[in-house]
């Protein structure tokens, strides 16, 4: 049957980074943990990535995840909110690659469609199938929520890829 996979799903966000966690085993997932990490949008930019910085390194010396999954970042017309995102989506990348994990990075759309299974959705969709797929699921934000959904794309995809493998060799 294999082993448990504790999974952490990170979507990255300047004000407001949310992770979630959960173990998969097999195709069978259960919700561990979800939260956000929040920044003071009042501080510098280079505190608020610490802020962010610390705050993941601390989920992570809790939870002890083995995988991590970062959501891509699209570009808006803002190129500034644009930049700033993706120096949060750094942070969301560097700390569980500082703890010795592979992160796997997936598009939204690729999370829409793992999740609700079209590549297009409204938020609502999303929270309503990461409850189906893991009833004991709690979030209280929308950022946690879409890091659970984040976690379950990347337990998905990382079956098939083991999948894919185990044939081949």
């Amino acid at each position: 049957m294999g082993e448990t996979i504790r999974i952490i799903g990170i979507d990255p966000g300047l004000r407001r980074t949310g992770w979630g966690i959960v173990d998969s085993l097999g195709n069978s997932l259960r919700f561990v943990a979800s939260g956000t990490v929040r920044s003071d949008d009042k501080a510098p930019l280079a505190a608020r990535l610490c802020q962010l910085h610390d705050g993941l390194a601390e989920v992570l010396h809790q939870a002890m995840p083995q995988e991590a999954a970062v959501e891509q970042t699209f570009v808006n017309k803002d190129a500034t909110a644009t930049l700033k995102l993706g120096q949060a989506r750094g942070i969301a990348m560097l700390v569980p690659a500082r703890a010795g994990l592979v992160v796997a990075e997936y598009a939204p759309n690729a999370v829409k469609k793992a999740v609700i299974g079209v590549g297009h959705g409204e938020k609502k969709q999303i929270h309503m199938m990461v409850k189906v797929l893991m009833p004991k699921a709690v979030f209280e934000t929308d950022d946690a929520a879409d890091a659970l959904a984040i976690a379950i794309c990347h337990a998905h995809h990382r079956q098939s890829v083991a999948y894919r493998m185990a044939i081949a060799g």
